[in-house]
């Protein structure tokens, strides 16, 4: 079995066993109107690209606030956003979706090696950690929200100088 069907099964076999626990939610949370409590049941989002890399071989990003378990999908009320990190020539470009929240509902904070980005507007919660490709200067991060798209450029930090050359006798 190749590396893409074996991929293509797990998926199938979690898209299963989210139908399976949404029969099994709103199943629980019938039975919990009818005995007159509240539950808050949602929203659920799972994603997924598929890219081929140099090597021929396809890789797949998942995002979203469902996960894979062993025994049935694990849910968290915080969703992972879908990210594209770009590495340029002095530049790290990072696009975050994150449709849903306003400008200054975003927190962000970077490092040398990863930015970190979170919000938070009524039931939409976002939270991503993303490691960079190469070192930056977090000092000149620049970030720009719209339409639902959070665009961070960063410096790469300085490559270390190349010292001059110099002859080497051989003797």
């Amino acid at each position: 079995m190749s590396e893409f069907e074996e991929w293509w099964h797990k998926t199938r076999k979690l898209f299963d066993e989210i139908d399976k626990l949404f029969d099994e939610l709103t199943r629980e949370s019938f039975e919990s109107i009818t005995r007159g409590q509240r539950r808050v049941i949602g929203p659920y989002y799972y994603g997924f690209s598929v890219t081929i890399g140099p090597d021929g071989i396809p890789r797949v990003r998942e995002w979203g606030n469902i996960k894979p378990g062993t025994v049935r999908p694990r849910i968290s009320d915080t969703i992972e956003p879908f990210v594209d990190v770009i590495e340029e020539e002095e530049n790290v470009r990072i696009i975050v979706d994150m449709p849903g929240v306003e400008k200054d509902d975003i927190q962000l904070e970077a490092t040398e090696a990863e930015v970190t980005v979170s919000a938070e507007r009524g039931d939409r919660k976002y939270f991503k950690t993303i490691k960079l490709p190469a070192r930056v200067k977090p000092e000149s991060a620049k970030a720009q929200y719209k339409n639902g798209v959070l665009t961070i450029v960063l410096e790469k930090a300085e490559k270390e100088k190349k010292g001059k050359g110099f002859k080497i006798k051989i003797e």
